[in-house]
């Protein structure tokens, strides 16, 4: 099952992405997507190896972004692909069947697509609105972009998870569940807390169900 939590790495002023995600993952984190931009790939294996140990540890999965070979050889649960990464049906290919697989979308087309591969599991749809955490931000969506979005995929039955994400908060979330969207992706949110655990309960109320249904090795 799709966690309606997903945390992504960050680097921030004192703490490494691996610092970051074991603070998330002993807060209660139970899904974790690795993004580690302009590094080099051995540099970015290293740090893969390190966060499949410790999203283990604690009965995470651990999703990388881009990278399929790499997610290969750590055995990660998954790779998250935006639209300038690997086609989706290749990186299948590659992983197997059991490894989760995630594509990025901002558009109804861009959803429209990534369902009809017929190989992606869930979509991280965004941004919500403005963030400092990723390049060449797509054009910001908001609450009405997501809810044409998503009601189009009722008019056309298409039934796949949607993660939101970009630039969400706390007082975002009950708002973004009536869109219909299955769940949030959060970086700065979580990273920027003083206290972790207290900021991934205050989430978890605001969700309909926070918890992970399925922690079991994906390869």
């Amino acid at each position: 099952m799709i966690s309606r939590l997903h945390y992504i790495s960050q680097e921030t002023d004192e703490k490494s992405h691996l610092d970051n995600i074991r603070e998330a993952c002993e807060a209660g984190i139970d899904w974790v997507q690795l993004r580690v931009k302009n590094k080099e790939l051995d540099e970015i294996e290293e740090m893969a190896f390190a966060a499949k140990a410790i999203c283990k540890k604690h009965g995470a999965n651990l999703i990388l972004n881009d990278h399929v070979e790499i997610a290969k050889a750590v055995k990660a649960n998954g790779v998250h692909l935006g639209q300038n990464d690997m086609d989706p049906v290749e990186a299948r290919s590659i992983l197997g069947d059991k490894p989760y697989i995630g594509g990025t979308a901002n558009t109804w087309e861009q959803v429209e697509l990534l369902y009809d591969s017929k190989v992606v599991d869930y979509v991280g749809l965004g941004p919500f609105k403005f963030t400092e955490t990723k390049e060449n931000l797509s054009p910001v969506l908001g609450i009405r972009g997501y809810s044409n979005i998503l009601n189009n995929m009722i008019i056309q039955d298409i039934d796949i998870p949607i993660i939101a994400i970009g630039g969400i908060e706390l007082e975002d979330i009950f708002d973004l569940q009536l869109t219909g969207c299955h769940g949030i992706a959060v970086a700065s949110l979580i990273n920027n807390s003083l206290d972790k655990k207290e900021t991934l309960e205050e989430i978890k109320l605001l969700l309909p169900d926070g918890t992970f249904d399925d922690s079991g090795e994906n390869f």
